[in-house]
């Protein structure tokens, strides 16, 4: 997009209507960039011998935690990131700093307009990931960080409605702070990492880009609209969370709370669309969460409006890191709900799933097998890999056992007479294709993370306050009123990614070992934490657990501000590794190849951070960790 154009509205995404192909070379990316092995892939296998490779069958080692906890931090006015002794954290990354060539630097009083904040940083970081590049694995490569979603910090003076409309160039710099940000970035000869600034690969993608659209869903009537005939073409991706990586090395964004975005001011349509009904869209009944649609038609989901756009939202979007020319594209096939992440994993056959959680009380957590297998030796085949495949929702029992439940249209009851009439439909209303199925409600589903050597799968469960209410107790969401969540571990049927079979149990229950109150009563073994949220293993089976949690909350007074916690999947001894400044949530992390860098995102926090006067705006900062000694994380 031209930052000297005018606004770039819905009704003109249609502009690029050239042919979609998400691996189209670049004149400008030299070719060393692509590893051998399918990228990534092929890198961290060698290096995984060197690291010594994974605890057995996500067994107890004693030198796992090889780190002293960190205290809680209960200040109100704590503004620092703290980390375990023998450990350096440095803002490494915040919201506002030049990424495209050519930004402007950030503002302090926040004054940029919408097409400054086009090639800057966006707003509140969550999900990330390093893509090595192959001249220098383990010290070059591109970190990749999604920005969720915006805070009034972002403007001047706040946000600003005006006879309940919002002005244009507000919304539009709304727009441009959301998608992620690709950078180049390297280690020194001091082992220090630095940004590569006016690289050719940092990119911006914002919720304005032109995207494409492909799978069962594209191109079927529910993804037209007025500025898009074809139902293949759509600006933007919004709302963009945890995330996920192909071993083909491309990144996954995913759309989380998209509905949010929209509003549909025609009550009698809206409560005959399942489209809009089943997935909360705002309506005539409701105020809208950011009034977009006062300014940008295009999120006037009303009769007359924009009713289809909803639907072009809530996807899997892949990325192409390593090419700049490349169009995103939305892949349908892996469904659309309110998706926290996806957990790429693949057998050794190549037989490829991908999970996520829909992160939403009550919702449920799915899974896609690829009809394809993964082969690193067919590239041109593994870009298509997630057009085609079937998409799976969890079933519990009572008993510790479990079931994929597929959601196939003629399939367990997902027919015509049932008011689902072709796949396409059971794809885009896939909650209400899952209700069906009678899948499990589960307590906030959010991140994946898969043992690197036995494959179980563990799935964060942040916290429900309507379980026993609206949601019915279930050993595996065994509280009522639950304020503090848990961790599920999944294990399939012979470790396979395509078993549709599975036993499950509750790895821990999060909270005070020691409260009275059954609702809040946990059962950690080591340092107490409240909802937890983001997971990933490292590649000697550590378990990094994150938490999103209000830390002014009564339930979370002996808690203090949000952390990063270590976890050993065998002994199930918990340790705090990091603590944030208050007011923020830890999320987003992501290693380099040799594990001796950890970068984890500090989002929107309450206090003046990365700068600590006390008058600084706070800024969302993707914060960089390493080891004092130069060793692996986490030892």
């Amino acid at each position: 997009m031209d930052p000297n154009a005018g606004p770039f509205l819905g009704h003109q995404d249609h502009i690029d209507d050239q042919p979609v192909n998400p691996r189209q070379e670049s004149s400008q990316v030299p070719r060393r960039t692509l590893l051998k092995g399918g990228l990534a892939g092929g890198v961290s296998l060698a290096l995984l011998s060197q690291l010594g490779g994974c605890c057995k069958n996500g067994g107890s080692d004693a030198q796992l935690l090889g780190f002293k906890s960190v205290p809680v931090q209960t200040a109100e006015d704590f503004d620092q990131v703290l980390v375990a002794d023998g450990y350096s954290a440095q803002p490494f990354f915040s919201w506002g700093e030049p990424v495209v060539p050519g930004a402007p630097a950030w503002k302090q009083d926040a004054s940029q307009n919408w097409q400054d904040q086009l090639l800057q940083a966006g707003d509140n970081h969550d999900g990330m990931h390093f893509f090595p590049l192959e001249d220098d694995p383990q010290n070059h490569g591109l970190l990749v960080v999604n920005h969720e979603y915006v805070n009034d910090t972002l403007h001047p003076n706040g946000k600003t409605v005006l006879d309940g409309k919002r002005p244009l160039a507000e919304v539009l710099k709304e727009q441009a702070a959301h998608g992620l940000s690709i950078i180049e970035i390297q280690r020194d000869s001091e082992g220090q990492w630095q940004k590569v600034a006016n690289s050719h690969y940092n990119r911006r993608l914002t919720g304005l880009t032109p995207m494409a659209l492909s799978g069962p869903v594209a191109g079927t009537d529910a993804l037209q609209t007025q500025s898009d005939s074809t139902g293949k073409r759509v600006l933007g991706t919004l709302n963009n969370c945890a995330m996920g990586y192909t071993p083909w090395g491309t990144y996954l964004i995913c759309e989380e709370n998209w509905h949010k975005y929209f509003y549909n001011s025609d009550e009698k349509d809206y409560q005959t669309r399942p489209s809009h009904k089943r997935y909360g869209i705002p309506h005539a009944a409701e105020k809208s969460n950011y009034g977009w649609h006062t300014a940008d038609p295009r999120f006037n989901a009303s009769p007359g409006g924009y009713v289809n756009e909803p639907n072009r939202f809530g996807w899997v979007v892949e990325v192409d890191p390593y090419n700049p020319k490349s169009m995103p594209i939305k892949r349908t096939a892996l469904g659309r709900y309110c998706r926290e992440g996806a957990t790429v994993t693949h057998a050794k056959d190549g037989t490829l799933a991908v999970y996520s959680g829909d992160d939403t009380r009550g919702e449920y957590i799915y899974k896609f097998v690829a009809a394809g297998k993964y082969n690193p030796k067919q590239p041109e085949a593994n870009r298509h890999l997630l057009d085609q495949g079937t998409l799976y929702v969890a079933y519990l029992d009572d008993q510790g056992q479990g079931e994929w439940r597929a959601l196939v249209w003629g399939e367990n009851g997902l027919t015509p007479e049932n008011g689902f009439p072709d796949q396409a439909y059971v794809l885009l209303n896939a909650r209400l294709a899952a209700d069906h199925l009678q899948a499990t409600p589960m307590d906030r589903p959010e991140w994946v993370a898969i043992h690197p050597e036995s494959k179980d799968v563990y799935v964060s469960l942040t916290n429900n306050k309507n379980r026993g209410k609206d949601d019915p107790l279930h050993p595996a969401n065994p509280r009522a009123n639950n304020l503090h969540g848990q961790i599920l571990k999944i294990q399939e049927k012979g470790a396979r990614p395509d078993a549709t079979d599975f036993k499950w149990d509750l790895f821990l229950l999060a909270g005070e070992a020691d409260s009275n109150d059954p609702s809040l009563g946990g059962n950690i073994n080591g340092d107490i934490f409240s909802s937890p949220d983001g997971l990933a293993f490292d590649a000697s089976g550590r378990l990094w657990i994150q938490t999103d949690y209000h830390d002014s909350a009564p339930q979370n007074s002996m808690m203090g501000c949000n952390q990063l916690l270590c976890a050993d999947p065998g002994s199930k001894e918990v340790r705090r590794f990091l603590v944030g400044p208050r007011g923020c949530e830890i999320t987003g992390i992501t290693f380099s190849l040799d594990y001796r860098t950890l970068w984890v995102n500090v989002q929107h926090p309450g206090i003046s951070y990365p700068a600590s006067d006390g008058k600084s705006r706070p800024r969302s900062t993707t914060v960089v960790i390493t080891k004092n000694d130069g060793g692996v994380i986490g030892t």
